[in-house]
């Protein structure tokens, strides 16, 4: 019987085929600016191998949108993963069983290791694994998607040496596994992957540190490489929260699982609260040693700003300063008055969204021991309000002012440098999935601002997610550029959080329908979430930078 359908392509129209035409064979009937990673189908992620039995709405991905984007890092991550380990074999260094860690992203490039090699590596290495990654692509190799029983997905990985997958694979609540397939070579990935290796138009290995950088194109041009940034500071914010991975012994999401299954959370969230703690006591013996007047904080949405303040003044007036802090956020505009961004929305991202003569003007007089009225902003009502709050600064006072914008020039211009210390913020996560799969910041990120603005705000999953792509163009242009002028800076992860997070997120993401824009994303978060087995939050103390989320801060 040869049924036919109709699929409408966004941006193409309406079309008729074959019932069973699978969406790469459909692709091929259109021209497209760049090379198409994946699809959605009736708002679901689908790779290009799959049939189309049903009338059905199709929208087309490639790089510049974020779901192709990933697709393209998860698909040059196992193309990278599968010469590293064909070169080492080639030059007799090790073979299929050797490990490649993804360790971390900066600016969306991946830092990656050889932890297994034993010695430095080498530009030659690299331009061998380059080489067979280059020769890989033009061959157009197919990337095979098996879906095997749990046992023996689990004998695969085991016999290829990833220990990391087993442990992660332990905790599958299905009874089955996708495993992807490269030539000789199966990796599990977390999402979907292009359907062949022909789409990797773009990449580069650069030597770094102990490792090297996987960097891939912009999704915002045309396949260009930008120039590799030294990040010196955020590395070493990397660097560190290595280090509390080992001492807590736990790096990937299947080894929490069994931390977990083993001794409970409590352990976890002790010791990771105490390195957090030993860390801001840390910067406050820095501010009032080195007799700074005014710190700065900054730091993107969700990244615990409000309470990492509080914590710090309370470690500061146990250092022997008085400290007191102001929120950026009640120098917003009226709302009225608050400049739109390209699509015609409230930006409140921008840094003309707040009142910076007047921060600057306040801040002069607070410094010079005049008193000054604050200000605060009412979200509800969209006005700056003033109601009596005055402030007179001593000259052992220490003044606090965090907000996204913080570390901007802008901010404290007429302040000396030599008196202001600079803080940037962020969740940096520690933790990864395994060795090939990496948990994006923003993904944190994302879920704690879904469940604080359900908490505390009354907005919808929907809506957060609906406002996070205007939110994370507003920190690229607005917060991330100027994070490298921090005198140090904070990691706000927790190891932990997930497990207690996902108990809060995943009602809100189940309760978004299929007919929603954001469906897409409410499933890969609940494809992620899944992963991480759940704890109470019973035992998260009060000053948590968590309980700025969940509730029940003692701030």
């Amino acid at each position: 019987m040869n049924e036919k359908i109709n699929v409408n392509i966004v941006g193409q129209g309406i079309c008729e085929i074959q019932s069973g035409t699978t969406l790469q064979n459909l692709c091929k009937n259109y021209s497209f600016e760049r090379p198409i990673m994946l699809a959605k189908v009736d708002n679901l992620l689908t790779e290009l191998h799959i049939p189309l039995l049903y009338d059905c709405t199709v929208e087309f991905l490639d790089i510049s949108d974020a779901n192709g984007f990933r697709s393209y890092q998860r698909g040059v991550s196992f193309l990278m993963i599968y010469a590293a380990k064909k070169a080492l074999a080639k030059m007799g260094k090790s073979g299929k069983d050797s490990r490649v860690v993804i360790a971390h992203s900066i600016n969306k490039n991946y830092y990656c290791e050889l932890p297994e090699l034993n010695e430095p590596i080498t530009l030659e290495l690299l331009e061998e694994i380059e080489k067979i990654m280059a020769e890989t692509v033009e061959k157009a190799l197919p990337i095979e998607k098996h879906s095997l029983p749990l046992e023996k997905a689990l004998r695969i990985v085991s016999e290829l040496g990833m220990e990391d997958k087993v442990e992660l694979l332990r905790y599958r609540r299905t009874s089955s596994v996708n495993l992807y397939k490269l030539d000789d070579f199966y990796d599990y990935f977390y999402g979907p992957m292009p359907i062949n290796t022909s789409c990797f138009e773009s990449f580069k290995l650069t030597l770094r540190s102990d490792g090297f950088m996987l960097q891939f194109p912009s999704e915002n041009h045309n396949y260009e490489l930008s120039e590799l940034q030294p990040n010196l500071k955020i590395s070493e914010v990397f660097d560190e929260s290595n280090r509390w991975a080992r001492i807590l012994k736990v790096d990937t999401v299947g080894s929490l699982n069994n931390k977990l299954s083993s001794a409970g959370i409590s352990e976890v969230i002790m010791i990771t609260e105490a390195l957090h703690e030993k860390k801001i006591a840390y910067l406050a013996d820095r501010i009032t040693n080195d007799d700074k007047k005014l710190v700065l904080i900054a730091g993107p949405t969700s990244s615990g700003k409000t309470t990492f303040a509080a914590r710090l003044s309370v470690q500061l007036r146990a250092a022997g300063a008085n400290p007191y802090v102001i929120s950026l956020d009640n120098y917003y505009h009226d709302r009225e008055n608050v400049p739109l961004d390209e699509y015609g929305q409230v930006d409140l991202e921008t840094i003309r969204a707040i009142d910076v003569p007047q921060i600057n003007q306040d801040l002069k007089a607070l410094l010079n021991g005049e008193t000054v009225q604050i200000p605060t902003f009412n979200f509800l009502t969209g006005k700056r309000e003033y109601k009596g709050r005055f402030l007179t600064l001593k000259p052992d006072d220490v003044l606090i002012m965090e907000g996204i914008h913080g570390l901007n020039e802008a901010i404290g211009d007429s302040v000396s440098r030599k008196d202001t210390f600079r803080i940037f913020i962020s969740a940096l996560t520690q933790l990864n999935i395994d060795d090939h799969n990496r948990i994006p910041t923003t993904d944190t990120r994302l879920v704690r601002r879904i469940v604080r603005d359900h908490q505390f705000r009354a907005y919808t999953a929907d809506r957060t997610i609906d406002i996070w792509p205007s939110v994370r163009r507003g920190e690229g242009k607005y917060i991330f550029p100027f994070q490298e002028e921090a005198d140090a800076f904070f990691n706000s992860a927790l190891v932990y959080e997930m497990c207690v997070l996902k108990q809060f997120a995943e009602p809100l993401l189940f309760g978004i329908d299929k007919s929603q824009p954001s469906y897409t994303e409410a499933k890969r978060l609940i494809k992620f979430l899944d992963g991480f087995l759940g704890a109470s939050s019973e035992f998260v103390p009060p000053n948590s930078i968590l309980r700025e989320f969940v509730g029940g801060s003692c701030f």
